[in-house]
Parts: structure tokens; C-alpha cells; sequence
């Protein structure tokens, strides 16, 4: 009897110890869609190969690019502002603004959130349907 329920005292540890382990690797891809468009390539491939789809993680990629579309022509705008009006060097503190938004993406995938990034968040919620398959 004492043999049985070591047993499944096992069954259960093992149990519990995967559903750690698939809820560690969505947190995971999740927080890595947001760190370099090559951690996103990593995440959204690896959350491809999953038989379960994870929502967080695919609201994540969603909010992830979104973030590295704006970004990326927001620092193309600026770097041709200044460069035409040098006078006009304080806007780039824009960029300050996009770190600390980029932060609150990270912070909001590390607690599994499904919350927008502020200011542009909602505007990735529709799009790239792409990551829905």
C-alpha cells in the first residue's frame, strides 16, 4: 500500500512539474517576442511547433511586432528630423518613451497579461492574422 501511493505521489509530482514547464516555456516565448525581431523569429517559430496554441503567446507576437513596426519608423522619422533641423535634437527623446513602453510590454508578458503596450497597444489587437494560424 505505502509502494502504491509513492507512486502516485510521483505521478502527480511529474504531473505538476510539466504543467510548470509548458506554462515556463509560454512565459518564455511570450517575454521573448519582445526582445530583438530575432528572439520574435525564435518565439513565434517555436510557439508554431506546439500542438497547443497559447494565447498569451500569440498576443504577444501580435503586440511584439507591432512595437518593432512602430518603433523602427518612429527612429527613421527622427533620425531624418534631425538630421534636416539638428535644432530639433530634443525630440529624440521619443526614444526614452519607446524603452519605458517597451519595458511595460516585457512586464506584461513576464505576468502572462494580456494587456496592450499603452499609446499603441490597440492597435495590434486585429492585425497580422498571420499568427492566428
Amino acid at each position: 500500500m505505502q509502494k502504491a501511493n509513492c507512486c502516485i505521489q510521483t505521478i502527480f509530482h511529474c504531473h505538476s512539474f510539466a504543467e510548470n514547464n509548458l506554462i515556463m516555456s509560454n512565459k518564455t516565448l511570450a517575454i521573448l517576442s519582445y526582445i530583438t525581431i530575432i528572439g520574435w523569429l525564435v518565439a513565434y517559430f517555436n510557439s508554431k511547433d506546439k500542438l497547443t496554441k497559447s494565447d498569451i503567446v500569440k498576443y504577444h507576437l501580435k503586440q511584439g511586432l507591432g512595437f518593432f513596426i512602430v518603433s523602427f519608423v518612429i527612429n527613421i522619422a527622427l533620425s531624418m528630423i534631425t538630421s534636416l533641423i539638428p535644432s530639433l535634437y530634443f525630440i529624440n527623446f521619443i526614444g526614452i518613451v519607446l524603452f519605458i513602453l517597451w519595458i511595460i510590454g516585457i512586464m506584461n508578458a513576464a505576468n502572462q497579461q494580456k494587456k496592450p503596450i499603452p499609446l499603441i497597444g490597440k492597435l495590434f489587437e486585429g492585425q497580422f492574422a498571420f499568427l492566428e494560424r
